[in-house]
């Protein structure tokens, strides 16, 4: 999806594949995190949230000194800041959070929303995409939401598709 988001806004196809492999691995630092919290069937507390927060610090510090040609330490850290400063590690906002990072961010509520949880079903594609509307401009960067919003709605783009598949026509 962030792939699709990405060629919908014009990025070129090296930041496209960069985030793409940011993507595929965003959520890596939850491997630092107990899995009684991670796999808990009911709403987590202020302390358990706390240690699912640090996730994004974890995956951070794993590859912050990985060579990559793309920032993907930074956009994985910063996935989940909000345009607004609400979010974290850091509570950036607006142009301190990585273009890639907001399009991550969009597409990741997103995929939560959509995706069964241990202490929830998937809630639908369209309870999703509702969200970010409401969201859009004030957690959510507008554009992207926007271009989100085409992307599921005029290109009509499925889930059930392969990643892999996507980003090879995302870069044709």
């Amino acid at each position: 999806m962030c792939s699709k988001i990405a060629t919908e806004l014009g990025l070129s196809p090296d930041r496209i594949h960069g985030l793409y492999l940011a993507a595929s691995i965003h959520d890596l630092g939850k491997i630092g995190i107990p899995a009684e919290i991670l796999s808990k069937p009911r709403t987590l507390s202020e302390m358990e949230f706390g240690l699912i927060k640090e996730h994004v610090i974890i995956g951070f510090n794993i590859l912050k000194d990985v060579d990559f040609p793309w920032p993907i330490a930074q956009i994985i850290l910063q996935h989940h800041e909000r345009i607004d400063g609400s979010g974290y590690p850091k509570g950036l906002k607006n142009d301190a959070i990585l273009l890639e990072s907001k399009i991550l961010a969009v597409a990741d509520v997103v995929e939560a929303m959509t995706s069964h949880r241990p202490y929830r079903g998937a809630l639908g594609i369209e309870a999703a995409l509702r969200e970010i509307t409401a969201q859009s401009g004030i957690t959510l960067d507008a554009p992207i939401v926007d271009a989100c919003l085409r992307i599921f709605n005029e290109q009509h783009y499925s889930f059930e598709e392969s990643p892999d598949l996507q980003l090879q026509r995302d870069l044709e």
